[in-house]
């Protein structure tokens, strides 16, 4: 069948409006689903002016960014559970303020996935190297992020003595600044290891932070990623249970005791000397009825015996006939 040239244009421009509405329709659909914020790789570093990148500091600093890459600070955007947990918080943008670099809350932006080079140094200065990074190597940095492990920090003796986190960490490999974690303690606290409860511990392969950064294992998945570190270095008795279990009451018994304690001490004295007393005229008394009920008994016996065996003998006496036998028979 031939079309007329307006039924052409028309079936032409219906074709492409349900064309065009459809598109409209997804686009705006996963537009609302999935913001461009929220997406991985959907702010590249251009929305951010001001950042090198991290690919930038390696050319200068191939042996630090080489430690960096393996640490959880280089993986804080793409690990696995971060994805999960932010998932199901709807994909929170304020999440990325600690798990991205240059994280703009005005525009969404950001200019590198995971913490960065510049997430604790600050955006490229111009000038450097020639002029250093500016950057304050203190506990007020790591709390951006650290809070709940600064504010442990804080409380403990190492805060009150200005001991910062640098003192024990290696910012960029994250790991301790010695061979092992008790290696680390011991630079400062040399004496502690000849005490028998540390050497004892000590001599089972026990470090210093099974102890002293002991923390309940988790049940559940931490609320916005903030746990108990043990930062405050204090042993308390759930280090000791996590470990004797079998020899060290749980601190629900502990409490449990300590109350049945504390109504025991607050009893009266005398009256408790008069329960003594009753508990013990209720103890005669319940002896001497045991006595009598002994000899009553014994009575009771007795005279169910004489009738009983009396009757029996009579019964027998009756049925047994004498003969009387003489030598001839």
């Amino acid at each position: 069948m031939k079309l007329l040239p307006q039924q052409l244009r028309i079936r032409t421009w219906l074709a492409f409006g349900v064309v065009f509405s459809i598109s409209l329709t997804l686009g705006a659909f996963f537009g609302l689903v999935q913001p461009a914020a929220a997406a991985p790789g959907d702010a590249p570093i251009a929305q951010v002016p001001g950042y090198a990148g991290s690919e930038s500091c390696a050319q200068c600093h191939s042996n630090i960014h080489n430690e960096w890459q393996i640490t959880r600070h280089a993986h804080a955007f793409s690990a696995p559970i971060f994805q999960r947990d932010w998932g199901d918080v709807g994909n929170d943008v304020v999440c990325l303020e600690c798990h991205t670099t240059g994280y703009d809350p005005e525009s969404g932006a950001y200019a590198e996935e995971g913490v960065t080079c510049e997430s604790c140094h600050g955006p490229f200065q111009t000038g450097h190297p020639e002029s250093p990074m500016p950057i304050t190597p203190d506990a007020e940095l790591c709390a951006n992020c650290h809070k709940s492990t600064t504010d442990e920090w804080k409380a403990s003796v190492h805060g009150q003595a200005d001991i910062q986190c640098q003192a024990c960490h290696n910012p960029h490999s994250q790991t301790p600044l010695a061979e092992s974690v008790t290696a680390l303690c011991t630079n400062c606290h040399q004496e502690r290891g000849s005490s028998f409860t540390h050497g004892t511990h000590a001599d089972a392969g026990l470090e210093c932070s099974t102890c002293h950064m002991y923390t309940s294992p988790r049940t559940e998945d931490p609320i916005m990623g903030l746990v108990a570190t043990g930062h405050t270095f204090n042993v308390g008795s759930d280090a000791c249970i996590g470990c004797h279990q079998d020899t060290v009451h749980t601190r629900d018994e502990i409490i449990s005791l300590t109350g049945e304690v504390q109504e025991l001490t607050t009893l009266d004295a005398d009256a408790l000397q008069q329960q003594v007393h009753a508990q013990e005229e209720t103890i005669n008394q319940l002896e001497n009825q045991s006595s009598i009920r002994l000899y009553v008994g014994l009575a009771q016996g007795a005279i169910v015996g004489l009738i009983t065996g009396g009757a029996a003998a009579w019964v027998v006496s009756k049925g047994i006939r004498v003969v009387e036998v003489t030598d001839n028979d």
